[in-house]
């Protein structure tokens, strides 16, 4: 079942042309990759899907349980896009509790269960100046996962992360797709690419090609 579908889609920044006239359909269930180097475009398309800004020519269109003519941004997506702010004199949990508070969709035993799930600690009182990269990475993934999203657009979600807490988000990532979540990914890293995609994309001068 088509969920995504990007049509003849152009956008330029300040005169630089980033896509010219790209298709992709994204299906429900399935893991996407969309692969090209730095700069390319990748975040870019992210951007797009989620409506964080508008493409130039043709049109992105968002299925009817996620979108409709009264939002602009997409329900039940759950993102990673460049890398998220947070309040560093707040804990991890804090962090999440106040995001957790914008839609009241969860409870703190929610919050605990994901930070458990990435490989946080819920109840330390560690401030989040104080996380290293990959801590961060993880409280990433934990508010994009917490509220049970059915759509993931995961930019570098690898990001950081030692090998054991790679082999973990793999296996969180297959099992969310078993429960019939769709995931949209990037990696610099072809062996998750490889591990993980039922489809992959290059973005390859301006274009999107299926490899």
């Amino acid at each position: 079942m088509s969920l995504i579908e990007v049509r003849n889609v152009q956008k330029s920044y300040k005169g630089l042309t980033i896509f010219q006239d790209i298709d992709l359909t994204i299906e429900k269930g399935k893991i996407y990759g969309i692969v090209g180097p730095n700069g390319s475009g990748k975040s870019v398309l992210f951007k797009l899907i989620c409506g964080f800004v508008r493409p130039d020519h043709g049109e992105i269109l968002i299925g009817g349980e996620y979108l409709h003519k009264d939002i602009t941004f997409p329900k039940n997506f759950g993102i990673i896009i460049d890398r998220p702010g947070y309040l560093g004199n707040k804990t991890g949990f804090g962090n999440l509790k106040s995001l957790a508070m914008i839609q009241n969709k969860i409870d703190d035993e929610q919050i605990i269960k994901t930070m458990n799930l990435v490989g946080l600690q819920p109840t330390a009182e560690q401030k989040v100046r104080k996380y290293s990269l990959g801590m961060k990475q993880k409280l990433a993934l934990a508010q994009a996962f917490m509220e049970n999203q059915e759509v993931l657009i995961l930019d570098e979600p690898f990001n950081a992360l030692d090998f054991e807490s790679v082999e973990k988000l793999r296996s969180l990532l297959l099992n969310f797709k078993k429960e019939g979540k769709t995931i949209i990914m990037t990696s610099h890293n072809q062996e998750d690419i490889d591990l993980l995609c039922d489809e992959v994309y290059r973005i390859n001068k301006f274009k999107l090609e299926e490899l």
